[in-house]
């Protein structure tokens, strides 16, 4: 018995030894996140940190990679005019999908799916995101059989390939029609934040709100299992915390770094990726008559704002000189107008435009003013820290051309009309924050007269108020024009008419940088889908 006792405390200390590097032996690559996702449904979502996640567990029929070019998914091919997926008056798209694709469970992946999908999209009784563009461009979406999904568009659709299933891939018919049909929606379903099958290289495996988020390899996988055991988010208050974990080692990538933190970072070691994303950071002013200041309404006072605005000073102080002026919304593409340049830096010329506008510090009060409204401005943004700084310079430069500057400073700045965002709901004069287009597409809906948000159209998305019929006219007209040219020439001429009416005042060239440790291997970004290549991720050491 005393021998025995002895054999079964060594073959406990054996456990207790090898345990550790057992856990060593696996695969894990952890991701610092400073803001932690709102969902993991692809239908209930524009967040950018919830849906470079979704891509892990959900594929859609293509992905866009680093090149910026679209490659097959779930889909045989890359649907075209020449190999029959488009048809040639563009109204017609048919997709080809793999016979060897399933989900997680061993359920194949069907046109079913996506008829489905389209379904909860625009079924009422689901508080989606948005609708856009499948209630307004898309006819139908039918399955001719079960390989073969064939959408219809209403007119030609040029944005497709970015517009439709990359933004909402399929969701598994067989798990959420029976919550469908039981609930009445989708809204409340478990699977919103614990999904339960995958068709993505990962699986999800655990959610601790405020702390983590992980996602394990899924073997079953069919395009192959990926190399790595887990991906695990941690969820970190600020870019300081981040940055002190990239360099610990305590995570292996972080994104959304400024250009500051990331020389520090790569001088401690870390690879820094440029990525572009179709990203600019901007002022948006707000110029509609109800809720903005009423200052705003005069073309030339925001043209003297954006002359006031010393952005090359940012740039070289704040972004120690690492990026450029924005001088466009489509900045770093074809679309952007022709031999575009920034609004200069000319205070004098500021002082002149706001006194010919009328706007002079009668009362000697030190802040200019007209009729009896005292030029006084709300400059919000959310709470990172290099647009704090820039608010505390731009509030004293401001000051010195008679301009007050009042700061606010949101957690809920990108909340919905809804939720009452306080970007969203116009309680603003200039907001500040990063925005692109439909990356790599062009199309953006954000300066339509139609997209203004109201308690009629809550889902709009021109914060600004900002409506140039002509604008407005032309937004349309790029959807239906296929011609690449004549598209660029469209988005060139919108973007002239941006600059002479002054809404959108470029900050700085926003691409995407990325912190990655040096023991991760085959890691290649896209400023479109950031995790695409997430199933050959690897690790060193």
């Amino acid at each position: 018995m005393k021998n025995r006792g002895i054999l079964l405390l060594a073959l406990a200390l054996i456990v207790l030894i090898a345990a550790p590097v057992m856990a060593q032996d696996r695969k894990v690559v952890t991701v610092s996140y400073v803001q932690e996702p709102d969902t993991l449904s692809a239908l209930y979502t524009s967040m950018w940190f919830s849906t470079n996640i979704i891509d892990l567990y959900l594929t859609p029929p293509w992905f866009i990679d680093n090149n910026l070019q679209a490659v097959p998914v779930q889909v045989t091919e890359i649907p075209t005019v020449e190999n029959g997926g488009l048809s040639a008056d563009g109204t017609v798209l048919t997709m080809k999908l793999r016979d060897d694709i399933a989900w997680s469970d061993g359920e194949p992946i069907t046109a079913d799916d996506y008829v489905f999908t389209y379904e909860m999209i625009l079924a009422e009784s689901n508080t989606v995101s948005s609708r856009y563009p499948w209630d307004t461009k898309v006819a139908s979406v039918t399955a001719a059989d079960a390989q073969t999904v064939v959408v219809t568009f209403n007119e030609p659709f040029a944005p497709w390939l970015v517009q439709l299933y990359t933004a909402t891939p399929a969701i598994p018919e067989h798990i959420l029609r029976p919550v469908f049909e039981a609930e009445g929606t989708l809204d409340t379903a478990d699977f919103n934040r614990a999904p339960s099958v995958s068709s993505g290289p990962f699986l999800f495996s655990q959610w601790e709100t405020g702390s983590f988020l992980s996602f394990v390899r899924n073997d079953s996988y069919f395009g192959g299992a990926p190399k790595l055991d887990e991906i695990f988010f941690r969820i970190v208050p600020d870019d300081a915390t981040q940055n002190a974990a990239l360099v610990a080692g305590d995570a292996d990538i972080g994104p959304f770094l400024t250009h500051a933190d990331a020389a520090d970072l790569e001088a401690q070691g870390l690879v820094i990726d440029i990525t572009p994303s179709g990203y600019n950071e901007a002022w948006f002013l707000n110029v509609n008559p109800e809720k903005g200041h009423p200052a705003l309404q005069d073309v030339n006072v925001r043209r003297a704002i954006a002359l006031a605005f010393n952005r090359q000073k940012i740039v070289d102080d704040l972004l120690l000189g690492k990026t450029r002026v924005a001088v466009s919304y489509w900045d770093g593409t074809p679309y952007t107008r022709p031999d575009a340049a920034a609004y200069p830096y000319d205070p004098e010329q500021a002082a002149a435009l706001l006194d010919e506008a009328g706007w002079v510090d009668s009362n000697g009060d030190g802040t200019r003013d007209k009729d009896g409204v005292e030029l006084v401005l709300r400059y919000i943004a959310n709470q990172r820290q290099i647009r704090k700084d820039i608010q505390a310079v731009v509030q004293q430069d401001f000051a010195a051309l008679g301009i007050k500057i009042e700061i606010f400073n949101y957690d809920n700045f990108f909340d919905s009309y809804g939720d009452g965002g306080p970007a969203s709901t116009g309680q603003f004069d200039i907001a500040e924050w990063s925005q692109n287009p439909a990356f790599p597409d062009p199309d953006t809906s954000v300066f339509s007269c139609a997209e203004i948000p109201s308690d009629t159209n809550p889902e709009g998305s021109n914060w600004t108020g900002y409506c140039n019929q002509t604008v407005t006219d032309l937004l349309v007209q790029q959807l239906q024009t296929t011609d690449t040219a004549a598209r660029t020439a469209i988005f060139q001429q919108i973007d002239q008419a941006l600059y002479d009416d002054v809404i959108w005042i470029g900050v700085w060239y926003d691409a995407d940088l990325w912190a990655t440790s040096a023991r991760l291997q085959d890691v290649l970004y896209s400023g479109a889908d950031p995790f695409w290549n997430a199933v050959n991720w690897d690790v060193t050491g």
